[in-house]
């Protein structure tokens, strides 16, 4: 999704997004996000308004105070950006929270893993094939919290703490596990792509 983003070529303009809009979002975090309404009122303060940047391709950013917050492509689900999820699971980084030590949700979407050999493909921008998350490095939730196709997850690679991509399932996780082959994550966005470069907008 940004593996080629230029902001003077790829935002066609920025309005203020109206506050039943704004509700809309919200809820709709809360239903497709693992995040408490604590955590969320953290990262998006209800008394502060979210800007839409529309961009090529469909594309939905919004931006809070000039910072990417949510992403959305066309109709689909929210996905926060990476430096959502890092803020999330970084302790530390909330200084008007009472109990810095912890933070309610430290992983707001699900996980799956990658293995040593899949990072530099996603680096590249390519989706995640299957064998890359079934391998001995990679990860999948157990059969009992499996997840459907088209589910929004979190990237994470072996050895590494910190989610690496944001991404889309192609394929419910047991059907990874049982095809082993194909695409099994689309990718939407990865550390250092060309919205990870920007830190505002």
């Amino acid at each position: 999704m940004f593996k080629k983003f230029s902001p003077s070529t790829d935002i066609a303009g920025q309005t203020p997004v109206k506050s039943s809009v704004q509700r809309g979002i919200r809820t709709a975090i809360l239903s497709q996000w693992k995040i408490e309404p604590e955590t969320l009122e953290a990262l998006w303060p209800k008394k502060e308004g979210l800007v839409h940047v529309k961009c090529r391709e469909h594309v939905s950013i919004y931006t809070l105070h000039g910072e990417p917050l949510v992403v959305q492509h066309f109709d689909g689900p929210f996905y926060p950006t990476l430096r959502v999820l890092h803020k999330c699971t970084l302790f530390l980084c909330y200084p008007f929270i009472a109990d810095r030590t912890r933070l309610v949700d430290p992983y707001i979407l699900p996980k799956v893993g990658i293995d040593r050999g899949a990072i530099r493909y996603l680096l590249a921008g390519a989706p995640m094939m299957c064998p890359g998350l079934t391998s001995k490095g990679g990860w999948l939730p157990p059969a009992e919290e499996a997840l459907p196709a088209g589910t929004a997850v979190a990237i994470y690679a072996e050895g590494k703490d910190h989610a690496v991509g944001v991404g889309l399932l192609k394929l419910g996780t047991e059907e990874i596990r049982q095809v082993n082959k194909d695409v099994g994550v689309e990718l939407a966005m990865y550390l250092g792509d060309e919205l990870w470069a920007h830190k505002a907008l």
